[in-house]
C-alpha cells in the first residue's frame, strides 16, 4: 500500500509539473514579458534581414565583420530557415527584372493580392530555379558551416527555435514561434514586395513602380523606404530626406563605431558652388545626381500646377472640367510618360493645352532627360546640348525654368 501511495504521489507531482510547464514554461513570464520577448525577437530578425541579407549580401553596400555576420546567419537559421544563397539570388533577380514577367514577386505583373497572400510561396518557387541561383548568387558565404548546416539543414534551425520557445513559455511558446515564422513572409515578402511596389509616396522617378510605404522605417527596419532603395540600391542608408528615419542605418552606424562594419556606399548628394557656364563638370554632376535633379524639377512642376489651380479658384472654377484636369496634372505631370495611366492621358494633355507654361515645362523636362538617356552621342555633344538647354530655359520667360537652370549651373561633380 505504501509503495502504491508513493507511485501515486510521484505521478501526481509529475502531472502537476507538466500542467504548470505547459501553462507557463520554465520562466513563468507575465503576458507583458511575453509580448516584449516576441517583439524583440522579431525585430532582431528584421534587422538581420535588412542589414545582413539585403544591404550587406545582396547589394554589397557595406562590409560586415565576423561577429555580426555569424550572429545574423545563425539567427536567421533559427528564426526563418532562409538560405542566404537563395534569398540573395531572388532579390538580385527582382532588381534586374523589376516589374517584368521575370520578376519573382512584382504586384504589377502578378497582382497585389497574390504577392500579399502568397509571397512566401512565390519565394519558395523561385528558390527552386537553378538558373536563378547560378546567375545571381555570386559572392555569398560558402564556408563549411554554410554548406554543412545552414543550407543543408535549414528546417532544423526553426525546429530548435520551437523547442526553445516551448521550454521557456510552455504551450504558449508555440504561438510565439508561429508569429516568428510568419513575420518575415508577411512584412518582407508581402508588405515590402507588395505594397512597396503599389502604394505610397515617391521621392524619385525610379525605373520601376517602387514606393516609400512610410517615412519612418522602424517596423520593417527601414525597408519602408523602398522607393529610395530602388533609386539607390547600393546605398547602405535608405533615408534621404530630413523627415525620413531608417533604423537599420542607425544600427549600421553603431556597428561602425564598434569596428564591426564598414560602409561602402551611400546615396550621392548633389553639391553646388558658384553659378558658372555649364561644362563637362556640370554634366557629370547632373548625370550622377539625375534622380535628385528630376525630383527638384518635379517640385517646380507641381508648383506651376498649384499656380494654375489658384488662378482657377480665383475665377470660381473649382468645379469645372479644367480644374479636374489641373488636379490630375499636379499628381501625374512630373512622372515619366510611360508611368502615367493611359486612361488619364487625354485629361492631362488637356491641362497642357490650356497652359503654355506647363506644356513648356513638360517639353523641357523630356529634353533634359535626354542628357542621360541618349547613349549614342559624345560627351562634348551632351555638354553642348546642356548649354543650349540652359540658354533656352533662361530665355523662356518662365521663372521656374530660369531658376532651375541657374541651380543646374551651380552643380559640381
Amino acid at each position: 500500500m505504501a509503495l502504491g501511495k508513493e507511485r501515486m504521489d510521484l505521478l501526481t507531482t509529475v502531472h502537476d509539473g507538466l500542467v504548470n510547464w505547459l501553462g507557463s514554461g520554465l520562466l513563468d513570464a507575465s503576458v507583458w514579458q511575453i509580448v516584449v520577448y516576441a517583439l524583440v525577437m522579431t525585430h532582431i530578425t528584421i534587422a538581420a534581414v535588412t542589414i545582413f541579407l539585403h544591404r550587406a549580401q545582396a547589394h554589397r553596400a557595406l562590409d560586415l565583420g565576423p561577429i555580426p555576420s555569424h550572429f545574423f546567419r545563425f539567427w536567421l537559421w533559427m528564426t526563418t530557415g532562409m538560405v542566404t544563397k537563395e534569398w540573395v539570388a531572388i532579390h538580385r533577380k527582382h532588381h534586374a527584372k523589376c516589374e517584368t514577367e521575370e520578376d519573382p514577386h512584382s504586384p504589377q505583373t502578378r497582382g497585389l493580392g497574390k504577392v500579399m497572400k502568397e509571397g512566401a510561396e512565390l519565394y519558395r518557387a523561385e528558390a527552386k530555379n537553378a538558373e536563378t541561383l547560378a546567375k545571381y548568387s555570386h559572392g555569398v558565404p560558402n564556408d563549411w558551416i554554410e554548406r554543412h548546416l545552414y543550407s543543408r539543414f535549414s528546417w532544423q534551425g526553426v525546429a530548435l527555435m520551437l523547442i526553445i520557445n516551448l521550454a521557456m513559455f510552455g504551450a504558449l511558446g508555440a504561438t510565439i514561434w508561429a508569429l516568428q515564422m510568419v513575420w518575415i513572409p508577411f512584412w518582407a515578402a508581402g508588405v515590402v514586395n507588395g505594397v512597396g511596389h503599389f502604394w505610397g509616396y515617391r521621392n524619385f522617378e525610379a525605373q520601376d513602380a517602387s514606393t516609400n510605404i512610410s517615412p519612418w522605417g522602424i517596423i520593417i527596419g527601414g525597408e519602408e523606404l523602398h522607393n529610395n532603395h530602388h533609386t539607390y540600391p547600393t546605398s547602405a542608408k535608405f533615408s534621404v530626406k530630413p523627415f525620413e528615419f531608417d533604423i537599420g542605418w542607425g544600427y549600421i552606424r553603431a556597428f561602425e563605431m564598434l569596428g564591426w562594419a564598414k560602409v561602402r556606399k551611400t546615396a550621392p548628394k548633389l553639391r553646388q558652388g558658384q553659378i558658372k557656364p555649364a561644362d563637362k563638370d556640370t554634366l557629370e554632376a547632373i548625370i550622377a545626381n539625375r534622380y535628385e535633379v528630376m525630383a527638384h524639377y518635379a517640385r517646380d512642376l507641381r508648383q506651376a500646377c498649384s499656380a494654375e489651380l489658384a488662378r482657377l479658384k480665383a475665377q470660381g472654377e473649382q468645379h469645372s472640367a479644367r480644374w479636374a484636369q489641373f488636379k490630375l496634372a499636379k499628381r501625374w505631370l512630373h512622372r515619366d510618360a510611360d508611368r502615367i495611366p493611359a486612361e488619364l492621358q487625354a485629361q492631362i494633355n488637356g491641362a497642357r493645352a490650356a497652359s503654355p507654361v506647363l506644356d513648356k515645362l513638360v517639353t523641357m523636362r523630356e529634353e533634359l532627360r535626354q542628357l542621360w538617356t541618349r547613349t549614342n552621342v559624345s560627351a562634348e555633344q551632351l555638354v553642348s546640348d546642356l548649354q543650349a538647354w540652359c540658354q533656352k530655359a533662361e530665355e523662356s520667360g518662365i521663372a521656374e525654368l530660369r531658376e532651375f537652370s541657374m541651380r543646374l549651373r551651380m552643380a559640381r561633380a
